[in-house]
């Protein structure tokens, strides 16, 4: 077993590496052992491209000439259970079958209802011998926002806020100030990128007039979200760029401006939470970062509609001002970021084992 989770854990450092690039999907990792050693791996690189499996066994047979009878002889190991249903690509337990590799070491089980144990069950089926369960809470725990979406409806949802060394989230009169540094906003712009979506309030839009993108990290920048009840913000504002897509709730109109979509909800004297996350869902976003405003972030943090909270904290002093959003949770990280201070929390024990199940 303890080798199992040796090469287990490789699966998951590959999997890691389709962070921001393989939504709605979710990250996969794999590795081909052969007496011991590796002699392929790989993991899905881009949505709607090779699954891991597949990088795998392509791996191997581009290496060796007598790779058939290698694959006989191997064993495969993947982070997610092998899909087994005909989707963007053929089933990867159809090719682990057709190569004859005998055994097959999962980590978790695929909770999409077009796979969730008829991936095992095929390979079974097969006369492959199947492990499953090793490292199951790291490899759900790496999909938490796959498993989210699945298994709840909604987007994984993380709040992200900075605040004062005296708990102040911005300065009474609402004006822009940065709390942090250089640092803490590289991790952010990388944070983004590992999202399908980022949220702010009209407030938020109209005095730091963001542009929501990743602009000190490589790679690309999520959908934006704006909640603008009447349709208030100025269209010179920078989330208006159409250089992004950007999605506007409000209570006006539904309508189509190039690359800004506007979408009416039916009631914004309740549940505004959740029909932006049922909207989302139903657009296939996988994950959303909120940061902003305090208000936007207190009302998700009220309803219940969390399941982060990663909260910095500066060296900055404030006499008076916004007090930053009130959350409990259970403290899952902390690190220093330059001269800021990172908290991560999670929202319970019991969400979380609800999330990676």
């Amino acid at each position: 077993m303890v080798q199992h989770e040796i090469f287990m854990r490789r699966c998951l450092e590959l999997a890691e590496l389709g962070a921001g690039l393989v939504s709605p999907n979710p990250m996969v990792g794999a590795v081909v052992v052969h007496d011991g050693k590796i002699v392929g791996e790989g993991y899905h690189q881009k949505y709607g491209e090779a699954h891991a499996e597949v990088n795998a066994i392509a791996q191997v047979v581009a290496r060796f000439d007598n790779a058939a009878e290698l694959l006989k002889k191997s064993t495969i190991y993947v982070s997610l259970e092998p899909c087994a249903h005909y989707g963007k690509t053929p089933p990867c337990a159809d090719l682990i079958i057709k190569h004859q590799i005998p055994l097959v070491v999962i980590g978790t089980r695929d909770p999409f209802p077009q796979v969730d144990g008829k991936g095992i069950e095929k390979l079974k089926e097969a006369g492959i011998e199947v492990i499953s369960g090793v490292l199951e809470k790291e490899c759900q725990w790496l999909n938490r926002r796959f498993f989210t979406k699945v298994q709840k409806h909604r987007p994984y949802i993380i709040l992200k806020w900075a605040e004062t060394n005296n708990g102040f989230f911005a300065p009474a009169d609402g004006s822009q100030l940065w709390i942090t540094g250089p640092e803490s906003r590289r991790l952010v712009h990388k944070w983004r990128s590992e999202e399908d979506a980022i949220l702010v309030g009209k407030n938020t839009a109209a005095i730091d007039n963001p542009r929501l993108n990743v602009r000190y990290w490589e790679g690309r920048s999520p959908k934006r979200v704006v909640i603008d009840r009447r349709l208030e913000l100025n269209k010179t504002l920078n989330i208006f760029d159409q250089s992004i897509e950007t999605l506007v709730f409000n209570e006006v109109e539904f309508n189509v401006d190039g690359k800004n979509k506007y979408i009416a909800l039916e009631d914004f004297e309740r549940y505004v939470p959740q029909y932006i996350l049922y909207q989302l869902y139903l657009q296939d976003i996988q994950s959303v970062i909120i940061e902003g405003g305090a208000h936007t972030l207190q009302t998700f943090i009220d309803a219940g509609l969390w399941d982060e909270a990663r909260i910095f904290t500066g060296k900055t002093v404030l006499t008076n001002g916004i007090k930053s959003p009130q959350i409990t949770g259970i403290l899952a990280g902390e690190s220093s970021v330059g001269d800021d201070h990172l908290i991560i929390r999670i929202k319970s024990q019991e969400s979380r084992i609800k999330t990676r199940k």
